[in-house]
């Protein structure tokens, strides 16, 4: 499978800030995860830290929450803020709440139905 980029437009809910990036996906990522100076270019703060693990092992986050948009859906997710990643990284748990899936073949993003059991 090959890289998947989305249109992504992300809004700070409080102050109406908002910015459209290229997201890239990432099906291993549980959270959706913003660059520090994009978080604090939208005036996003951190709601509480967490420990997560990565490839390099356990690493301290800030957590918020944003209004994210792709492909014409949207709603408020709770995202992780980075001082490593460089760039916006679509986690799983956006994409289901969204109701996206990947497909494999095409390595674009599909609607996909919600799960409830």
């Amino acid at each position: 499978m090959g890289l998947i980029e989305a249109d992504t437009t992300l809004t700070n809910v409080g102050n109406g800030k908002s910015i459209k990036v290229k997201g890239l996906v990432d099906t291993g990522a549980t959270l959706t995860v913003l660059p520090r100076e994009i978080a604090n270019s939208l005036g996003v703060s951190a709601k509480s830290s967490a420990t997560v693990m990565t490839a390099g092992g356990p690493v301290g986050i800030d957590v918020s929450n944003i209004e994210i948009e792709i492909s014409g859906k949207k709603e408020i997710v709770r995202i992780a803020i980075s001082d490593v990643i460089d760039r916006v990284l679509i986690g799983v748990t956006t994409l289901e709440i969204l109701g996206f899936a990947v497909d494999p073949v095409t390595n674009q993003l599909k609607e996909s139905m919600y799960l409830l059991y």
